[in-house]
Order: C-alpha cells, then structure tokens, then sequence
C-alpha cells in the first residue's frame, strides 16, 4: 500500500495539515480497500499547532520509509527549518520519496535545498517573499499546483486539495481520484489558476508624488481610448519621463498600470452588478468584447463569465 507521510513542523497550520489527512485517507480502490496508509510524522512528541497542541504518532524517521510526503503550510513561513527535519526530508529525497508541500510548505520545503533551480508555486500573497528569500526558484504564482515529477508545490489553502487529487490521479487513474473529489465534494480540475483569487491592488503612491494626481485622473477615466501620449499630455512631462516615474513609483509601465486598473474594476462589476459582459468592457475602457476576454484571461487565468460563476 502507498504510504503517505505528513510532516508536522512547529506552527504547522491546521488546514493544511488536515487536508491530505483527509483526501488520502478517503480514496479507495476500484474494490473498496484504501489507496494509502496515512501517518503524520514530527520531530518531537509535541508540535505548536496554532489553536492546540498536536500530538503525532510517527517521528523522522519514518520519513524515509514512505512513498509520498507532505509538508503543510507554518504560521511564519521565514522560521528556520531544523536540522533534523532538513536532513530527514533530503535523506528520503535521495531514497526517491517523492515530497510535495501546500500553500507556504514551499519555504521549509525550499529551505532544504531540494527545489533548488525548480518552477515552484505557494500562496500569491507570500510569491514575493518567496522568490525574494530563494532566488534560485521560479516562482509562478498564478497556478494552482507545480508537479516536477519529484517535487510538487501547491498554491493557498484549497489549491492543496488540487494537488492532493493530481497525485491520486498520478498514484491510481483517473476513476479513483473521481471518486476521491466526490468524497470531497471538488472538481477534479478546476478551471483556471491562483491569478482569478488575486486582488490586483495597486502599489501604494506616496502623497505629493509626481503621479498621484495622473493616477488619480486614470482611475476617473478608465472608460477612455487613452495612449501613452495622452497620458504624459495629462502628466504635463514627456513619454520617457512618464514612464521612468511609473517604474520608479509603481514597478510597472503606463499601460499596464491602466490595464491592471481596468481588470480590477472589471472584477469589481463582475462581482456586483448583472451587467452583460460586453457592457463591462465598455465601461472599463475596452474597444471590443473579444479585447476584453483576451485582456481578462491573459490577467486573471479565467474568462470573465468563469470569474462570475465564481465570485458573483
């Protein structure tokens, strides 16, 4: 039987230690036995779990006898991964284990040294600090999960469940991970990825800066055909010096500030109001509604009408 095991580290994060607690331990073959043996596994007898204490019936060791491991999200995803628990994961991982890890499971994942050079993923929201603390990773964070045979990472909180159905469906087929996502009541494949649950915020301008009043002026005119020439016309500077603004103040050109801005309205009505589709992107500044369904998946990894269904 595949033997899964669950590593518990210090601040480990309930949910996601939970969920392949339960994906696994649910999945059943085509004639009703378990597809795998689940343990959770800890460095020492007690681990800090948030809201209580956690106590686990397997210890490192075990590690290097399973199939499969898992590394849960922690509270602090910059706290230091042991010794201990670093040579147990690249000791298993030398042994062919394979080892995945949910939302910010990546740092201490990372932090061992066995994504090194990998395309990763984790929670949009840590994507930067991760990139930023492993810079030897690609991060990507607008999908779900990343399966690099060996090493697999999952995106936030439910992208875990994702990940968790992917690798029965690797481990069994198809009909058993099915079966696995009724008991879960999941999809097996959602569509799109993490970018439609991303809300594209703008990076804080400081009051009094040289673009504060044309980002304020953007905003109030999204609806309009503008160009970068329009742009630094209402800037009162040249295209040049508007765009080296914009890169130093915000990380990011003109027009694609102006894009981000539209998305997000456009996310904004999406979720609100029961105007067509072809109405929003009128109103956001869109020339044809096939601009705005190009424009709106390329963002968000979802068609305006999927982004609906979901947030509406």
């Amino acid at each position: 039987m595949h033997t899964v095991a669950i590593l518990a580290l210090d601040q480990v994060i309930p949910f996601d230690l939970s969920t392949p607690i339960e994906v696994f331990s649910r999945a059943r073959l085509p004639d009703g036995r378990a597809a795998y043996q689940v343990r959770v596994c800890a460095e020492r007898d007690e681990i800090d779990a948030g809201a209580f204490t956690l106590r686990a019936r397997g210890g490192l060791a075990e590690l290097r006898d399973a199939d499969t491991i898992i590394v849960p999200g922690i509270a602090d995803p910059r706290a230091p991964l042991t010794p201990a628990a670093g040579e147990a994961l690249r000791a298993a991982a030398a042994g062919g284990t394979r080892i995945a890890s949910i939302c910010v499971g990546t740092f201490p994942l990372a932090a061992s040294g066995l994504l090194a050079g990998l395309r990763v993923t984790t929670h949009w929201r840590a994507a930067e600090l991760l990139a930023a603390t492993y810079p030897d990773l690609e991060v990507d964070p607008d999908v779900l999960y990343v399966d690099n045979g060996q090493f697999l990472t999952s995106a936030g909180a439910a992208a875990g469940m994702d990940l968790c159905l992917h690798m029965i469906r690797r481990d069994y087929g198809s009909a058993v991970a099915a079966d696995a996502a009724r008991l879960s009541v999941m999809p097996l494949e959602r569509e799109g990825g993490q970018a439609q649950f991303i809300v594209f915020d703008h990076t804080p301008t400081p009051r009094g800066s040289e673009l504060e009043a044309v980002l304020t002026w953007l905003r109030e005119n999204l609806a309009r055909d503008l160009t970068l020439a329009d742009i630094a016309e209402q800037a009162g500077t040249s295209t040049r010096t508007l765009i080296r603004h914009f890169r130093d103040q915000t990380g990011t050109t003109p027009l694609q500030w102006l894009h981000r801005a539209r998305i997000r309205q456009a996310q904004h009505l999406l979720e609100t109001t029961q105007h067509s589709v072809e109405r929003i992107g009128r109103q956001v500044g869109f020339g044809s509604p096939t601009a705005f369904r190009d424009r709106f998946k390329r963002t968000t990894g979802v068609s305006p009408q999927t982004y609906r269904r979901t947030f509406s």
